[in-house]
């Protein structure tokens, strides 16, 4: 039996549990973890005063019940082994994660994935704004991993973005892999305005949009197929995600920008 950690008592000041890591807690007994100090408002509390706490993490295996909407850090720094959040969870999830996996049953909040370095986060809900994107004033936004939204997503996803791959099946909203530096984002359905705005090099895939609105500073260079389409798509079909198909074999029309920056970053738009 995996260790659950179950929302007893809500809280309407946000939890902070970026203490409560699989790593932290993969040896200790329940009442162990119970005494785990969190952050709520400008005061620390126990764990226990508003969780349940039951099972073990021997099986390197950590799930979170209960609207957690309002729990933050969730997976934070989640290093190998699995979290499974069963139900809508608060902002920054899987922050600077670096391996293993993370799962949602729910919605989820903004700066899902921040500076993620590797492992994979599947969201089967929607995101907020800026997932995998850096935090104000970094360099730098998610180097590595993946992350896998089978919902739609806000603004600003990819922010500075230097390696990985995000992948949205539903609608995302404006600055698409502003600052991008590397990396892949796709998406799927319907998308707001000027993706890729300082991009430097990376793909961007408007796969699903009706004619989406470029910034000037991008220039279409031709039609094609791309193979690499065809890998990706053979990756995100073995984690089941839906829309995987729609890449095989994908004529698309590729535009080159930012014309402001490199101008060797990518637009794939339908063709």
């Amino acid at each position: 039996m995996p260790l659950a950690i179950a929302l007893t008592t809500p809280s309407a000041i946000p939890l902070e549990v970026d203490a409560v890591t699989l790593q932290a807690v993969r040896d200790l007994k329940p009442d162990a973890v119970r005494g785990i100090l969190i952050q709520r408002g400008n005061r620390q509390a126990p764990l226990g005063d508003f969780f349940d706490v039951s099972g073990s993490a021997a099986d390197d295996t950590l799930v979170w019940q209960g609207d957690l909407s309002r729990v933050k850090w969730i997976g934070a720094r989640h290093s190998g082994g699995r979290v499974l959040v069963e139900g809508n969870c608060g902002m920054h999830l899987g922050s600077e994660m670096t391996g293993g996996e993370i799962e949602v049953r729910g919605n989820v909040a903004d700066w899902a994935g921040a500076e993620l370095h590797g492992g994979r986060i599947r969201i089967r809900g929607n995101a907020g704004h800026l997932v995998g994107s850096a935090y104000r004033g970094a360099r730098r936004g998610m180097t590595g991993g993946e992350i896998i939204i089978d919902g739609h997503v806000g603004n600003e996803i990819g922010h500075a973005m230097r390696r990985g791959l995000i992948a949205i099946a539903g609608a995302a909203g404006d600055f698409l892999g502003v600052s991008m530096i590397a990396g892949s984002i796709l998406t799927f359905g319907e998308v707001g305005i000027r993706h890729g705005a300082g991009m430097k090099r990376g793909t961007i895939g408007l796969l699903g949009a009706r004619d989406p609105e470029l910034l000037p500073t991008f220039r279409e260079a031709c039609e094609c197929q791309p193979v690499f389409l065809n890998l990706v798509a053979a990756r995100l079909e073995s984690l089941g995600f839906e829309p995987a198909g729609m890449l095989r074999n994908r004529r698309v029309r590729r535009y080159c920008g930012d014309l402001l920056e490199l101008g060797k970053g990518e637009i794939f738009a339908a063709a």
